[in-house]
Protein backbone atom coordinates (compact mmCIF):
# COMPACT_ATOMS: atom_id res chain seq x y z
CA UNK A 1 0.00 0.00 0.00
CA UNK A 2 2.83 2.39 0.83
CA UNK A 3 4.48 1.60 -2.48
CA UNK A 4 1.20 2.37 -4.23
CA UNK A 5 0.90 5.73 -2.47
CA UNK A 6 4.46 6.60 -3.44
CA UNK A 7 3.78 5.70 -7.08
CA UNK A 8 0.57 7.77 -7.11
CA UNK A 9 2.36 10.73 -5.45
CA UNK A 10 5.21 10.50 -7.97
CA UNK A 11 2.73 10.33 -10.83
CA UNK A 12 0.84 13.39 -9.53
CA UNK A 13 4.11 15.31 -9.09
CA UNK A 14 5.11 14.53 -12.69
CA UNK A 15 1.71 15.68 -13.95
CA UNK A 16 2.00 18.95 -11.99
CA UNK A 17 5.48 19.59 -13.37
CA UNK A 18 4.25 18.85 -16.87
CA UNK A 19 1.39 21.28 -16.39
CA UNK A 20 3.78 24.02 -15.25
CA UNK A 21 6.10 23.34 -18.19
CA UNK A 22 3.19 23.36 -20.62
CA UNK A 23 2.14 26.77 -19.31
CA UNK A 24 5.57 28.22 -19.85
CA UNK A 25 5.94 26.64 -23.29
CA UNK A 26 2.45 27.66 -24.45
CA UNK A 27 2.22 29.67 -27.65
CA UNK A 28 -0.54 31.82 -26.13
CA UNK A 29 0.50 35.44 -26.42
CA UNK A 30 3.05 34.74 -29.15
CA UNK A 31 1.53 37.38 -31.43
CA UNK A 32 1.66 40.03 -28.72
CA UNK A 33 5.24 39.12 -27.86
CA UNK A 34 6.21 39.45 -31.54
CA UNK A 35 4.43 42.80 -31.91
CA UNK A 36 6.05 44.23 -28.78
CA UNK A 37 9.47 42.91 -29.74
CA UNK A 38 9.18 44.45 -33.21
CA UNK A 39 8.16 47.78 -31.66
CA UNK A 40 11.24 47.74 -29.43
CA UNK A 41 13.44 46.91 -32.43
CA UNK A 42 11.94 49.81 -34.38
CA UNK A 43 12.64 52.20 -31.50
CA UNK A 44 16.26 51.05 -31.36
CA UNK A 45 16.68 51.38 -35.14
CA UNK A 46 15.37 54.95 -34.93
CA UNK A 47 17.95 55.77 -32.21
CA UNK A 48 15.15 56.76 -29.84
CA UNK A 49 15.53 53.89 -27.34
CA UNK A 50 15.80 55.26 -23.81
CA UNK A 51 18.33 53.57 -21.55
CA UNK A 52 18.07 54.20 -17.83
CA UNK A 53 21.33 55.11 -16.14
CA UNK A 54 21.55 53.92 -12.55
CA UNK A 55 22.32 56.56 -9.92
CA UNK A 56 23.99 55.26 -6.75
CA UNK A 57 23.84 58.44 -4.65
CA UNK A 58 21.21 60.92 -3.47
CA UNK A 59 19.94 63.36 -6.09
CA UNK A 60 22.17 66.45 -5.94
CA UNK A 61 24.37 68.67 -8.10
CA UNK A 62 27.11 66.02 -8.14
CA UNK A 63 26.08 62.36 -8.24
CA UNK A 64 27.59 58.92 -8.68
CA UNK A 65 26.42 56.73 -11.55
CA UNK A 66 26.76 52.98 -11.89
CA UNK A 67 29.70 51.92 -14.11
CA UNK A 68 31.44 55.29 -13.88
CA UNK A 69 34.60 55.59 -11.85
CA UNK A 70 34.19 59.19 -10.65
CA UNK A 71 31.27 61.43 -9.63
CA UNK A 72 29.55 63.41 -12.38
CA UNK A 73 27.81 66.78 -12.47
CA UNK A 74 24.06 66.38 -12.94
CA UNK A 75 22.46 68.82 -15.38
CA UNK A 76 19.26 66.94 -16.19
CA UNK A 77 17.29 66.81 -12.93
CA UNK A 78 14.21 68.80 -11.93
CA UNK A 79 16.06 69.59 -8.70
CA UNK A 80 15.88 73.32 -9.46
CA UNK A 81 16.42 74.60 -5.92
CA UNK A 82 18.79 71.83 -4.88
CA UNK A 83 16.45 70.66 -2.12
CA UNK A 84 16.34 66.95 -2.97
CA UNK A 85 19.04 66.17 -0.39
CA UNK A 86 18.65 69.24 1.82
CA UNK A 87 19.44 68.23 5.42
CA UNK A 88 16.56 70.22 6.91
CA UNK A 89 14.03 68.51 4.62
CA UNK A 90 15.50 65.09 5.38
CA UNK A 91 15.29 65.77 9.12
CA UNK A 92 11.70 67.02 8.76
CA UNK A 93 10.82 63.80 6.92
CA UNK A 94 12.43 61.69 9.67
CA UNK A 95 10.58 63.62 12.36
CA UNK A 96 7.28 63.11 10.56
CA UNK A 97 7.93 59.38 10.21
CA UNK A 98 8.18 59.27 13.99
CA UNK A 99 5.12 61.44 14.64
CA UNK A 100 2.75 60.33 11.84
CA UNK A 101 4.00 56.97 10.58
CA UNK A 102 5.02 55.62 7.19
CA UNK A 103 1.71 55.76 5.37
CA UNK A 104 -2.07 55.87 5.75
CA UNK A 105 -3.07 52.63 3.99
CA UNK A 106 -6.16 54.49 2.86
CA UNK A 107 -7.60 57.06 0.53
CA UNK A 108 -8.36 60.49 1.93
CA UNK A 109 -12.13 60.22 2.41
CA UNK A 110 -12.03 56.93 4.35
CA UNK A 111 -9.27 57.26 6.95
CA UNK A 112 -6.39 58.83 5.04
CA UNK A 113 -6.48 62.49 6.10
CA UNK A 114 -4.09 63.60 8.83
CA UNK A 115 -3.75 67.06 10.34
CA UNK A 116 -0.55 67.64 8.36
CA UNK A 117 -2.33 67.05 5.04
CA UNK A 118 -4.72 69.87 5.86
CA UNK A 119 -1.82 72.04 7.05
CA UNK A 120 0.02 71.54 3.76
CA UNK A 121 -3.08 72.28 1.70
CA UNK A 122 -3.52 75.53 3.62
CA UNK A 123 0.18 76.36 3.19
CA UNK A 124 -0.06 75.87 -0.57
CA UNK A 125 -3.16 78.06 -0.73
CA UNK A 126 -1.38 80.80 1.21
CA UNK A 127 1.66 80.54 -1.07
CA UNK A 128 -0.35 80.92 -4.28
CA UNK A 129 -2.93 83.31 -2.85
CA UNK A 130 -5.80 80.93 -3.65
CA UNK A 131 -8.94 79.83 -1.82
CA UNK A 132 -8.35 76.10 -1.36
CA UNK A 133 -6.06 73.22 -2.32
CA UNK A 134 -6.40 69.46 -2.87
CA UNK A 135 -3.40 67.11 -2.69
CA UNK A 136 -2.77 64.24 -5.12
CA UNK A 137 -0.23 61.43 -5.33
CA UNK A 138 1.31 63.25 -8.32
CA UNK A 139 0.58 66.16 -10.61
CA UNK A 140 -0.04 63.61 -13.36
CA UNK A 141 -2.96 62.47 -11.19
CA UNK A 142 -4.06 66.06 -10.66
CA UNK A 143 -4.17 66.60 -14.41
CA UNK A 144 -5.86 63.25 -14.96
CA UNK A 145 -8.63 64.09 -12.51
CA UNK A 146 -9.38 67.75 -12.98
CA UNK A 147 -11.14 67.85 -16.35
CA UNK A 148 -13.36 64.83 -15.86
CA UNK A 149 -14.18 66.03 -12.36
CA UNK A 150 -15.12 69.60 -13.24
CA UNK A 151 -16.42 69.55 -16.81
CA UNK A 152 -19.16 67.82 -18.81
CA UNK A 153 -20.22 67.61 -22.46
CA UNK A 154 -21.72 71.07 -22.07
CA UNK A 155 -18.24 72.56 -21.57
CA UNK A 156 -15.21 73.29 -23.76
CA UNK A 157 -11.47 72.92 -23.15
CA UNK A 158 -8.92 75.02 -25.06
CA UNK A 159 -5.48 73.47 -24.74
CA UNK A 160 -2.05 74.51 -26.03
CA UNK A 161 -0.65 72.14 -28.65
CA UNK A 162 2.54 71.55 -26.64
CA UNK A 163 0.95 70.98 -23.24
CA UNK A 164 2.34 68.17 -21.10
CA UNK A 165 1.29 64.57 -21.77
CA UNK A 166 -0.59 64.45 -18.47
CA UNK A 167 -2.81 67.33 -19.61
CA UNK A 168 -3.39 65.61 -22.94
CA UNK A 169 -4.41 62.40 -21.18
CA UNK A 170 -6.60 64.27 -18.71
CA UNK A 171 -8.42 66.13 -21.48
CA UNK A 172 -9.06 62.83 -23.26
CA UNK A 173 -10.77 61.45 -20.15
CA UNK A 174 -13.25 64.32 -20.07
CA UNK A 175 -16.51 64.41 -22.02
CA UNK A 176 -16.02 68.14 -22.65
CA UNK A 177 -15.46 69.42 -26.17
CA UNK A 178 -11.84 70.22 -26.91
CA UNK A 179 -9.94 72.62 -29.12
CA UNK A 180 -6.17 72.55 -29.57
CA UNK A 181 -4.70 75.98 -30.28
CA UNK A 182 -1.29 76.58 -31.85
CA UNK A 183 1.56 76.84 -29.36
CA UNK A 184 1.32 80.18 -27.51
CA UNK A 185 -0.68 81.62 -30.43
CA UNK A 186 -3.10 84.15 -28.94
CA UNK A 187 -4.73 84.93 -32.27
CA UNK A 188 -5.56 81.27 -32.86
CA UNK A 189 -6.85 80.94 -29.29
CA UNK A 190 -9.03 84.03 -29.75
CA UNK A 191 -10.58 82.60 -32.92
CA UNK A 192 -11.34 79.27 -31.27
CA UNK A 193 -12.86 80.92 -28.21
CA UNK A 194 -15.03 83.12 -30.45
CA UNK A 195 -16.46 80.05 -32.16
CA UNK A 196 -17.61 78.46 -28.90
CA UNK A 197 -20.92 78.96 -27.11
CA UNK A 198 -20.28 76.34 -24.44
CA UNK A 199 -21.34 76.74 -20.81
CA UNK A 200 -17.84 76.70 -19.27
CA UNK A 201 -14.79 77.58 -21.35
CA UNK A 202 -11.48 76.51 -19.81
CA UNK A 203 -8.14 77.64 -21.25
CA UNK A 204 -5.34 75.24 -20.25
CA UNK A 205 -1.63 75.87 -20.61
CA UNK A 206 1.70 74.92 -19.12
CA UNK A 207 3.24 77.90 -17.33
CA UNK A 208 6.71 76.82 -18.42
CA UNK A 209 6.82 74.18 -21.15
CA UNK A 210 9.03 71.38 -19.93
CA UNK A 211 10.76 70.43 -23.19
CA UNK A 212 11.22 73.91 -24.62
CA UNK A 213 11.56 76.23 -21.64
CA UNK A 214 8.97 78.59 -23.15
CA UNK A 215 6.89 80.73 -20.80
CA UNK A 216 3.21 80.96 -21.65
CA UNK A 217 1.87 84.47 -22.53
CA UNK A 218 -0.37 84.53 -19.48
CA UNK A 219 -1.25 88.21 -19.61
CA UNK A 220 -2.65 87.82 -23.12
CA UNK A 221 -4.38 84.57 -22.17
CA UNK A 222 -6.03 86.24 -19.17
CA UNK A 223 -7.15 89.14 -21.38
CA UNK A 224 -8.79 86.66 -23.76
CA UNK A 225 -10.40 84.90 -20.81
CA UNK A 226 -11.90 88.23 -19.73
CA UNK A 227 -13.09 88.90 -23.26
CA UNK A 228 -14.76 85.49 -23.70
CA UNK A 229 -15.87 84.81 -20.10
CA UNK A 230 -13.47 81.86 -19.86
CA UNK A 231 -11.47 80.34 -17.01
CA UNK A 232 -7.70 79.89 -16.99
CA UNK A 233 -5.82 76.84 -15.70
CA UNK A 234 -2.02 76.75 -15.56
CA UNK A 235 0.25 73.74 -14.98
CA UNK A 236 3.13 75.13 -12.91
CA UNK A 237 5.25 72.00 -12.44
CA UNK A 238 8.33 73.61 -13.97
CA UNK A 239 7.81 76.98 -12.29
CA UNK A 240 6.58 76.55 -8.70
CA UNK A 241 9.22 77.49 -6.17
CA UNK A 242 11.72 79.20 -8.47
CA UNK A 243 10.09 81.29 -11.22
CA UNK A 244 9.17 84.80 -10.09
CA UNK A 245 10.83 86.89 -7.40
CA UNK A 246 9.42 84.78 -4.58
CA UNK A 247 9.04 81.53 -6.52
CA UNK A 248 5.29 81.82 -6.99
CA UNK A 249 5.59 80.83 -10.61
CA UNK A 250 4.65 82.32 -13.94
CA UNK A 251 1.65 84.28 -12.58
CA UNK A 252 4.08 86.18 -10.32
CA UNK A 253 6.66 86.56 -13.10
CA UNK A 254 4.10 87.97 -15.54
CA UNK A 255 2.03 89.99 -13.10
CA UNK A 256 -1.23 88.05 -13.36
CA UNK A 257 -1.57 86.72 -9.81
CA UNK A 258 -5.25 86.72 -8.92
CA UNK A 259 -6.28 86.26 -12.57
CA UNK A 260 -5.57 82.51 -12.72
CA UNK A 261 -8.53 80.34 -11.71
CA UNK A 262 -6.84 76.96 -11.28
CA UNK A 263 -3.20 75.99 -10.76
CA UNK A 264 -1.89 72.43 -10.91
CA UNK A 265 1.63 71.75 -9.71
CA UNK A 266 3.94 69.21 -8.14
CA UNK A 267 5.89 68.50 -4.97
CA UNK A 268 8.22 66.28 -7.00
CA UNK A 269 10.47 68.85 -8.65
CA UNK A 270 11.70 72.07 -7.04
CA UNK A 271 9.80 71.54 -3.78
CA UNK A 272 11.95 68.67 -2.57
CA UNK A 273 11.82 66.25 -5.46
CA UNK A 274 9.91 63.39 -3.82
CA UNK A 275 6.35 62.95 -5.09
CA UNK A 276 2.91 64.46 -4.78
CA UNK A 277 0.93 67.08 -6.62
CA UNK A 278 -1.98 69.43 -6.13
CA UNK A 279 -4.74 71.57 -7.57
CA UNK A 280 -5.22 74.98 -6.00
CA UNK A 281 -7.77 77.65 -6.87
CA UNK A 282 -11.46 78.34 -6.48
CA UNK A 283 -12.89 76.69 -3.37
CA UNK A 284 -15.96 75.36 -5.22
CA UNK A 285 -13.73 73.64 -7.77
CA UNK A 286 -11.59 72.04 -5.06
CA UNK A 287 -14.64 70.90 -3.11
CA UNK A 288 -16.13 69.30 -6.22
CA UNK A 289 -12.83 67.55 -6.98
CA UNK A 290 -12.85 66.01 -3.51
CA UNK A 291 -16.21 64.46 -4.42
CA UNK A 292 -15.58 63.46 -8.05
CA UNK A 293 -11.89 63.31 -8.98
CA UNK A 294 -11.11 59.63 -9.46
CA UNK A 295 -7.31 59.78 -8.91
CA UNK A 296 -8.01 61.51 -5.57
CA UNK A 297 -10.83 59.20 -4.53
CA UNK A 298 -9.02 55.96 -5.41
CA UNK A 299 -5.35 56.66 -4.59
CA UNK A 300 -3.61 56.54 -1.23
CA UNK A 301 -2.86 59.77 0.58
CA UNK A 302 0.50 61.46 0.08
CA UNK A 303 2.97 59.82 2.48
CA UNK A 304 3.38 61.69 5.79
CA UNK A 305 7.17 62.01 5.46
CA UNK A 306 6.73 63.83 2.14
CA UNK A 307 4.11 66.11 3.65
CA UNK A 308 6.38 66.97 6.57
CA UNK A 309 9.36 67.66 4.30
CA UNK A 310 7.24 69.84 1.99
CA UNK A 311 6.02 71.94 4.91
CA UNK A 312 9.69 72.59 5.64
CA UNK A 313 10.24 73.53 1.99
CA UNK A 314 7.63 76.26 2.20
CA UNK A 315 9.22 77.53 5.42
CA UNK A 316 12.54 77.86 3.58
CA UNK A 317 10.91 79.68 0.65
CA UNK A 318 9.23 82.13 3.00
CA UNK A 319 12.47 82.78 4.85
CA UNK A 320 14.85 83.57 1.97
CA UNK A 321 15.08 84.02 -1.81
CA UNK A 322 18.78 83.06 -1.90
CA UNK A 323 18.18 79.77 -3.73
CA UNK A 324 16.00 81.46 -6.35
CA UNK A 325 18.64 84.11 -6.94
CA UNK A 326 21.43 81.52 -7.20
CA UNK A 327 19.45 79.55 -9.77
CA UNK A 328 18.79 82.72 -11.77
CA UNK A 329 22.51 83.58 -11.80
CA UNK A 330 23.45 80.06 -12.95
CA UNK A 331 20.85 80.19 -15.72
CA UNK A 332 22.10 83.56 -16.96
CA UNK A 333 25.74 82.41 -17.00
CA UNK A 334 24.97 79.20 -18.89
CA UNK A 335 22.70 80.77 -21.49
CA UNK A 336 24.99 83.69 -22.27
CA UNK A 337 28.13 81.54 -22.50
CA UNK A 338 26.53 78.84 -24.66
CA UNK A 339 25.04 81.39 -27.06
CA UNK A 340 28.41 83.09 -27.36
CA UNK A 341 29.99 79.71 -28.14
CA UNK A 342 27.65 79.27 -31.10
CA UNK A 343 25.02 76.85 -29.80
CA UNK A 344 21.35 77.22 -30.68
CA UNK A 345 19.31 77.45 -27.50
CA UNK A 346 15.56 77.41 -27.03
CA UNK A 347 13.34 78.70 -24.27
CA UNK A 348 12.75 81.79 -22.17
CA UNK A 349 15.77 83.42 -20.48
CA UNK A 350 13.96 83.29 -17.12
CA UNK A 351 13.69 79.51 -17.30
CA UNK A 352 16.47 77.18 -16.08
CA UNK A 353 15.24 74.70 -18.70
CA UNK A 354 17.72 75.34 -21.51
CA UNK A 355 17.33 73.09 -24.56
CA UNK A 356 20.48 72.81 -26.67
CA UNK A 357 18.99 72.16 -30.11
CA UNK A 358 20.68 69.47 -32.22
CA UNK A 359 17.96 68.19 -34.58
CA UNK A 360 19.09 64.62 -35.18
CA UNK A 361 18.14 61.93 -32.65
CA UNK A 362 21.34 59.94 -33.08
CA UNK A 363 23.44 63.07 -32.69
CA UNK A 364 21.66 63.95 -29.45
CA UNK A 365 22.28 60.48 -28.00
CA UNK A 366 25.93 60.48 -29.07
CA UNK A 367 26.43 63.99 -27.71
CA UNK A 368 24.99 63.00 -24.31
CA UNK A 369 27.20 59.91 -24.16
CA UNK A 370 30.33 61.94 -24.85
CA UNK A 371 29.30 64.47 -22.23
CA UNK A 372 29.07 61.68 -19.64
CA UNK A 373 32.61 60.65 -20.51
CA UNK A 374 33.63 64.19 -19.58
CA UNK A 375 31.80 63.99 -16.25
CA UNK A 376 28.59 65.81 -17.23
CA UNK A 377 25.28 63.95 -16.91
CA UNK A 378 22.80 65.16 -19.54
CA UNK A 379 20.20 63.32 -21.63
CA UNK A 380 19.38 63.52 -25.33
CA UNK A 381 15.66 63.92 -26.02
CA UNK A 382 14.12 62.87 -29.31
CA UNK A 383 10.85 61.71 -30.83
CA UNK A 384 8.30 60.86 -29.45
CA UNK A 385 9.20 62.94 -26.38
CA UNK A 386 9.80 65.94 -28.68
CA UNK A 387 8.74 66.45 -32.31
CA UNK A 388 10.66 64.53 -34.98
CA UNK A 389 13.65 66.49 -36.24
CA UNK A 390 13.87 68.58 -33.07
CA UNK A 391 16.12 66.40 -30.94
CA UNK A 392 17.97 68.21 -28.22
CA UNK A 393 19.84 68.02 -24.97
CA UNK A 394 17.68 69.60 -22.30
CA UNK A 395 19.97 71.22 -19.75
CA UNK A 396 18.45 72.01 -16.37
CA UNK A 397 20.31 74.35 -14.08
CA UNK A 398 20.06 74.06 -10.31
CA UNK A 399 20.83 76.19 -7.29
CA UNK A 400 22.90 73.17 -6.20
CA UNK A 401 25.42 73.98 -8.94
CA UNK A 402 28.37 76.21 -8.10
CA UNK A 403 29.65 78.74 -10.61
CA UNK A 404 32.59 76.39 -11.22
CA UNK A 405 30.15 73.52 -11.95
CA UNK A 406 28.38 75.58 -14.59
CA UNK A 407 31.65 76.65 -16.18
CA UNK A 408 32.82 73.02 -16.27
CA UNK A 409 29.64 72.03 -18.10
CA UNK A 410 30.03 74.86 -20.61
CA UNK A 411 33.61 73.80 -21.33
CA UNK A 412 32.51 70.19 -21.92
CA UNK A 413 29.70 71.30 -24.24
CA UNK A 414 32.13 73.32 -26.33
CA UNK A 415 34.62 70.44 -26.59
CA UNK A 416 32.00 67.87 -27.59
CA UNK A 417 30.24 70.37 -29.84
CA UNK A 418 33.42 70.95 -31.81
CA UNK A 419 34.25 67.26 -31.91
CA UNK A 420 30.82 66.43 -33.41
CA UNK A 421 30.73 69.42 -35.75
CA UNK A 422 27.85 71.16 -33.97
CA UNK A 423 29.83 74.36 -33.55
CA UNK A 424 32.94 75.62 -35.32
Amino acid sequence: RMLGRLVRHKSKSIRNKSLVLSRFSSTRGAVATQVWGDAISDIKKANTYKNERIITSPQRGQITVQNTSTPVLNFCANNYLGLSDHPELIQAAKNTLDSHGLGLSSVRFICGTQDIHKQLEQEISNFHGTEDTILYASCFDANAGIFEGLLTKEDHIFTDSLNHASIIDGVRLSKAKRAIYNHMDLEDLDQKLSASDSRIKLIVTDGVFSMDGDVAPLEGICDLADKHDALVMVDECHATGFIGKHGRGTPELLGVEGRIDLINSTLGKALGGASGGYTTGKKEAVELLRQKSRPYLFSNSVAPAIVGATLETFRILQTSTDLIEKLSANTKLFRESMTQAGFTLSGNPHSPITPVMLGDAGLATNFANQMLEKGIYVIGFSYPVVPAGKARIRVQLSAAHSTADVETAIKAFIEVGKNLGVIA
